[in-house]
């Protein structure tokens, strides 16, 4: 089950269960749409895969099945990413 991570890893940015701006790659990290369509150029900072719209939680199931409170920030640093960005921005995700 997804966690539902509650805010974009980069900026910090509060992604509710219900936001349609969560994006997540294949592995649950988690960002905000602005992050990856901008800095991260759809381009997993952690694993180098891509990113897809998180799906939304039916309001009626996330008393019983809610999202993970704990936040987990890993802001990127920019110079260090640059290389995997230059690696695989222009590569489609189904073929890093």
């Amino acid at each position: 089950m997804l966690e539902l991570r509650p805010v974009c890893e980069h900026c910090g940015k509060a992604l509710p269960p219900d936001s349609d701006e969560a994006r997540i790659c294949s592995f649950e990290c988690t960002f905000c749409s602005a992050c990856v369509d901008g800095c991260l150029a759809n381009v997993c900072p952690n694993c180098g895969g891509g990113f897809e719209r998180r799906p939304v939680r039916p309001s009626g199931l996330r008393e019983k099945y809610p999202a993970v409170a704990r936040e987990l920030r890993k802001p990127v640093d920019p110079v260090a990413f640059a290389e995997l960005t230059a690696r695989f921005a222009t590569v489609d995700p189904r073929r890093r």
